[in-house]
């Protein structure tokens, strides 16, 4: 990607915003944090603006300050959930541009189960599916007693062999899982529906596939129940902040998450990226690196820093995490996007500290002083989410298989 091309922009949607005080705002809206209004008048802001897609935040747990994800007991910041996939099955026959990219638990959830929900969401939003593969915090494997919970996870505890062997672990299921999702969303081809009244045949069975996965986790036959999506494989993306997530994201999705704090940081995360995608077998596809920041913004720099520190001083200690915090204008932040570009970056996904008002400065604001400078969308001229991200639609692997059978038996026939 040149460094002059246009920007993709997609904002993560959580509870009242990412900071955890922002549900005390006067404009926040916590009584309606489980309305399906309250969601879809996020996206279709979202899609005001033009974005590329919505991300929805789900786990199998409580939302917990803690590392490990087990309670913390805390009162005075948001918890409850409610599922986020249903959340873009809700609004995704009311909005026609957006992508809607809902996030699952890859340890506590079954892959046949996520292919189906992930393909229904791509017909019913007419092509704009993705989907957010996380691997699961420690904390949700005691609601399901599908496994017994890995070791405790703390901040001293990190680099020791028993933990490193678990998330590593961890990993390795993960992409597993995926692999088994995108088989089944291959196993019906195109065609396979043939819907011939005349002949009484809806399907033709030779058009659908077991997907015979064998593996240490999972051991899955398919076909799917659902008929292959309409962007045949729908958009996978995962956050990553270390060189194991890397390697997953370069064997298993279309879009990573990283964190860089600085464009130095972001330049070498890029590279590591890149050299996973290579070993990963990929080299020359597109994996788009999206670089997540949490962000505070108004037209004036001073009066969002001013913001930043009035919802600071509503907790124990500063704000942090994972991602870098930006407090600025929009005008500030489109330079920062524009140098982090240089370094690699193909995209942002950007974390509104307050809903519904940082989210209004990035579509309000912030898209438009980019399309002013002629690095983003002014009108949307695709309608999937794949087209929105410059990724081709690609045919089913076991088409393409049998197609390649079908050729060389006829070959050998003559």
């Amino acid at each position: 990607m040149s460094e002059t091309d246009p920007l993709h922009l997609a904002v993560a949607l959580d509870g009242a915003g990412w900071h955890p005080a922002a549900w005390r705002e006067p404009s926040a809206r916590p009584r309606e944090l489980f309305s399906p209004g309250y969601w879809l008048d996020l996206v279709t802001e979202a899609e005001r603006g033009l974005l590329d897609f919505v991300t929805f935040e789900d786990a199998l747990a409580l939302q917990s300050s803690r590392l490990d994800g087990t309670p913390d007991d805390r009162v005075d910041q948001v918890r409850g959930r409610l599922d986020a996939v249903l959340i873009a099955a809700r609004v995704a026959p009311l909005t026609s541009r957006v992508g809607l990219v809902p996030t699952t638990s890859a340890l506590s959830t079954e892959p046949f189960h996520v292919s189906k929900a992930i393909a229904t969401l791509d017909f019913t939003s007419g092509g704009r599916a993705g989907w957010r593969v996380q691997v699961g915090r420690a904390g949700e494997t005691t609601h399901l007693g599908r496994r017994p919970p890995g070791p405790p996870l703390r901040a001293d505890n990190l680099a020791s062999p028993e933990v490193q062997a678990y998330i590593t672990e961890s990993f390795d299921e993960t992409a597993d899982h995926v692999e088994v999702v995108r088989r089944l969303w291959d196993s019906w081809e195109d065609d396979a529906e043939i819907r011939d009244v005349a002949t009484g045949r809806f399907v033709d069975r030779d058009r659908l596939h077991y997907i015979d996965f064998e593996g240490r986790w999972f051991s899955v036959r398919g076909p799917s129940i659902t008929p292959r999506p309409p962007q045949g494989q729908p958009v996978v993306t995962a956050l990553a902040h270390a060189t194991i997530p890397y390697r997953l994201a370069a064997r298993a999705a279309d879009i990573v998450y990283v964190t860089p704090h600085d464009a130095d940081q972001a330049r070498a995360i890029v590279s590591e990226v890149r050299d996973e995608q290579d070993r990963a077998g990929r080299a020359g596809e597109t994996l788009h690196v999206f670089a997540d920041l949490l962000v505070v913004l108004d037209d004036d720099a001073n009066a969002a820093r001013q913001r930043l520190r009035r919802l600071d001083d509503l907790l124990d200690a500063p704000l942090r995490s994972d991602a870098a915090i930006i407090a600025g204008s929009p005008a500030e932040l489109a330079d920062l996007l524009l140098d982090w570009q240089a370094a690699g970056i193909t995209g942002y996904r950007l974390r509104p500290a307050v809903l519904p008002d940082d989210l209004e400065a990035i579509t309000r604001g912030l898209a438009p002083e980019l399309t002013r400078r002629g690095r983003f969308r002014a009108a949307y001229d695709t309608t999937t989410l794949r087209g929105h991200l410059g990724l081709p639609r690609p045919a089913s692997r076991y088409a393409t298989r049998r197609d390649a059978t079908t050729s060389r038996i006829e070959a050998a026939a003559r």
